[in-house]
């Protein structure tokens, strides 16, 4: 997203990988609780809902406020429906994926249905992250409560939270949102935007969480959208199918081709120049390429995510840190102009990647594969996504920046 977790310029970072292979492991699976009609515990919490929520799904008030300047003014879109019943499998692949459709979000999106058949009435959705509106949400806000006091489990707790961010996201942008650049389809980008072919002998993973998943700001998407979904590939946070893609992908090509972008203070500093290559990279090799992984959520919610995937990391190979990189020049991302950064050194996820890959054109390895191109495509559609947020705010008549924000209420 615009706020990615990125100070590469001075920032240091974990170990360096070994080169070992473990066996595979499963990921814990779907939680199953029993199910009533109307107390289901798929019947999850919606953002901001719970009394009582675990310190690590906590958004700080930063975060929360953040969100609220991402709210659609009542009356000029934004408000869905749940239409058009469950969620098809090519519909929620149209989102940005290949992966199958998740099954706790296919429970969820069931339980409101049965909500509106039970009580007679529309559910409906609003605002940024599609939370619940309506004569519903009362009803549904107090079952909510009630399911998650019952669960012990963090895991438990993680997938039912991202569950219901997903299924609100899905059919509360269903008929509002492009599919393709998650901006509303009066301001789609689509048109402007130019695919590029990217090398594949890298992949980027889109490690996203569910409170970045279908916001309009989000520049994570702009990597899939130019590369395609297998050259860069979205990863929600909780998503048991989808982690278990990446993770299975990572255990097949091994430990030594996988890295991290994500700061780190407490361990010794590596570059993209550390990365030792065990063979030619003339050539490609598309079924052991290097994984470069991008956490893609606010500051406060990548800490979560850097957590579960260190303990996911130790659990497979056995070791504490995880192989984290730092870039070592890297501007300010024009995002900055809609969004300032809370220091001059951090940048959005879309431009991380262009730095990964302008520096990896620097060595004599990668010479001749096109990364300052596909570094340049990168940029442009950092551009395009400025231009199309800016003047859609300004047509609703709303200020630019959240520093204009502030002064026009002093």
């Amino acid at each position: 997203m615009v706020g990615g977790p990125y100070p590469f310029a001075t920032t240091k970072m974990l170990s360096s990988p070994a080169r070992a292979i473990a066996p595979r492991i499963r990921a814990p699976p779907p939680v199953n609780l029993p199910k009533t009609r109307t107390n289901h515990a798929l019947a999850l919490f919606s953002s901001g809902s719970l009394a009582h929520p675990s310190p690590s799904m906590a958004a700080s008030s930063s975060v929360e406020e953040e969100e609220r300047e991402e709210e659609v003014a009542t009356g000029q879109g934004g408000i869905g429906a749940l239409k058009g019943g469950m969620v098809s499998l090519s519909e929620w692949q149209a989102w940005g994926t290949d992966s199958p459709l998740p099954a706790m979000v296919v429970e969820a999106i069931k339980e409101m249905k049965d909500l509106e058949e039970d009580f007679g009435a529309k559910m409906k959705f609003g605002g940024v992250g599609s939370k619940m509106k309506g004569t519903l949400r009362v009803i549904d806000d107090k079952k909510k409560r009630a399911v998650y006091k019952t669960l012990d489990d963090p895991e438990q707790k993680l997938q039912f939270f991202t569950a219901r961010q997903v299924a609100c996201r899905l059919l509360g942008s269903r008929g509002y949102l492009c599919q393709k650049c998650w901006l509303p389809k009066e301001d789609c980008m689509c048109p402007r935007m130019a695919s590029c072919d990217l090398w594949r002998g890298i992949r980027f993973w889109l490690y996203m969480h569910p409170k970045d998943f279908l916001r309009q700001n989000n520049t994570g998407k702009l990597l899939w959208q130019l590369f395609g979904i297998q050259a860069a590939t979205m990863c929600v946070y909780g998503i048991p199918e989808q982690e278990e893609i990446m993770w299975d992908a990572f255990k097949s090509g091994g430990k030594d081709k996988i890295w991290f972008l994500y700061p780190n203070v407490n361990s010794s500093p590596k570059s993209l120049q550390d990365i030792e290559l065990d063979r030619p990279f003339a050539q490609e090799n598309k079924d052991k390429p290097l994984n470069f992984i991008l956490l893609d959520g606010t500051w406060s919610n990548s800490s979560a995510m850097y957590k579960r995937l260190k303990e996911r990391w130790g659990t497979i190979w056995g070791e504490e840190d995880l192989p984290c990189i730092s870039l070592s020049s890297l501007g300010a991302s024009v995002m900055h102009k809609l969004r300032p950064q809370p220091g001059w050194d951090r940048t959005c996820t879309a431009a991380a990647a262009a730095g990964l890959l302008s520096e990896l054109g620097l060595r004599e390895e990668f010479g001749g594969l096109g990364f300052d191109k596909q570094a340049n495509t990168i940029e442009n559609s950092l551009d395009i996504l400025l231009d199309a947020l800016t003047k859609r705010r300004l047509r609703m008549g709303r200020s630019i920046t959240r520093k204009q924000r502030h002064n026009n209420c002093i």
